[in-house]
């Protein structure tokens, strides 16, 4: 067991919740660790339910393309812990890490706190001992009392595509949930908000003119949409002929979209248009559409099958993944096939509607990384009531054994998906880690 693990064990016993959305607790840390949230670098805050992992690695490659030293922020995590914290480009490393959270630990003195709370502590620790240009900083749950959310005066915010998830602490409705995610929004500081639904639009105007937050808005101060295989960007400034993300999926638009009206709504972030075009070309968010080519997993399917990865658990990002997957089969047609793992915290029925018609089966199979997870019996009684025929499996490689043994003479397209969990242990199952 690495150090940093077993300080993470120790942290989860703080607080009898794992979530216990809150400000006061992280303050009064933060407090007596200094005030490290108010050394850190120029930060851009980043909110909503889908696609701010991929706004974030966005705006990561074309900062870095145009020189700058970027730390970012982000949740949950895939294979390690780590992966989290990136420090001017490179994941932290243990040392630093273990270092870190040992001075948390002590100076929190075992009182009651949340991991997610005591483990951004520690991070915003290190973002403020290691120089850099730019924080980019993803909210983990919400807005209003995430931890990320003390942080008082951000350079630029976005809000991305909001939609039904965390209902539990968030709200019951699109309307409850924007309100939250709008929280983050701060005086003068101008907040780039993605194509939203009407009501989660209104909510996130009535908090922008309470607080006197500036947004740009997709579809009235901008837009972002694909023209002749181009992605062509258009705001008050004038419009930009980009290349297409190396990102798949036609969501993945509109979050570059997002990315570049940040870019050019802070003074601060003003980035050259050949940064963002290599951007562009350089991003990387695995777990996202990502294709797997290589590694342990592929080699279980026959020749000529394609096997890919993405994270999506909520109805919004089924529909986005779904899209994707519809796309690819218009270019190349075969046989879609699903290996499916799902929390008992997220709406499957409603996630594996959007793949109805387009996937021939669904393969449920447990989540060995948490104990949230629903069973695979669970899962293949959703993926019946969505209409698709199912099977349950024991494991990933036990699926990906039956799905070549079932395989037709077109070999088949084959999608891991229904977790961020579950990408994890296929990717650790894979060797391919992200590095």
């Amino acid at each position: 067991m690495r150090q940093s693990d077993a300080y993470l064990e120790r942290f989860l016993a703080l607080h009898p919740k794992e979530i216990d959305l809150s400000l006061g607790r992280i303050e009064r840390l933060l407090g007596e660790l200094g005030g490290p949230h108010r050394a850190m670098p120029a930060c851009v805050q980043i909110a909503g339910t889908n696609g701010k992992g991929s706004t974030t690695a966005f705006l990561r490659a074309m900062l870095e393309a145009s020189g700058k030293r970027v730390h970012v922020y982000t949740s949950p995590h895939l294979v390690r812990f780590h992966e989290r914290i990136r420090l001017a480009g490179k994941f932290v490393d243990e040392e630093r890490l273990a270092a870190t959270f040992e001075e948390v630990e002590r100076v929190n003195d075992g009182r009651a706190i949340t991991l997610f709370e005591i483990t951004t502590a520690a991070a915003m620790l290190l973002f403020a001992r290691e120089p850099a240009d730019v924080l980019l900083l993803e909210v983990g749950l919400g807005g209003r009392y995430d931890a990320t959310n003390v942080v008082e005066k951000p350079i630029a915010s976005v809000i991305t595509p909001v939609s039904l998830d965390h209902q539990k602490f968030l709200g019951d409705d699109i309307s409850a949930i924007a309100h939250e995610k709008a929280g983050i929004l701060k005086a003068l500081t101008p907040a780039v908000i993605s194509r939203q639904d009407p009501a989660a639009l209104s909510a996130i105007e009535r908090e922008a003119a309470k607080v006197g937050a500036p947004l740009i808005v997709s579809g009235q101060d901008w837009q972002a949409r694909e023209e002749r295989g181009r992605l062509v960007f258009e705001d008050g400034d004038g419009l930009l002929d980009l290349p297409l993300p190396r990102l798949v999926g036609r969501h993945q638009i509109e979050n570059a979209g997002a990315a570049v009206a940040a870019l050019r709504a802070a003074p601060a972030l003003a980035t050259p248009v050949g940064a963002i075009e290599k951007g562009l070309g350089l991003v990387d968010w695995p777990a996202r559409m990502q294709r797997l080519a290589s590694g342990r997993l592929p080699e279980l399917l026959p020749a000529g099958s394609e096997l890919w990865l993405d994270g999506g658990h909520n109805p919004d990002g089924g529909r986005a993944v779904a899209s994707t997957l519809a796309e690819l089969d218009e270019r190349s047609s075969k046989p879609i096939v699903l290996v499916v793992g799902m929390l008992n915290t997220k709406d499957s029925d409603g996630f594996l509607e959007a793949f109805a018609g387009l996937a021939g089966r669904v393969y449920g199979v447990p989540i060995g990384s948490s104990g949230a997870a629903r069973t695979p019996d669970e899962v293949v009684s959703a993926a019946e009531r969505a209409g698709l025929a199912a099977e349950k499996c024991g494991s990933i490689e036990e699926a990906l054994a039956r799905i070549s043994r079932a395989a037709g003479p077109t070999p088949p397209r084959v999608l891991i998906t229904g977790s961020l969990y579950l990408a994890g242990e296929a990717l650790a199952a894979n060797g391919t880690p992200p590095g």
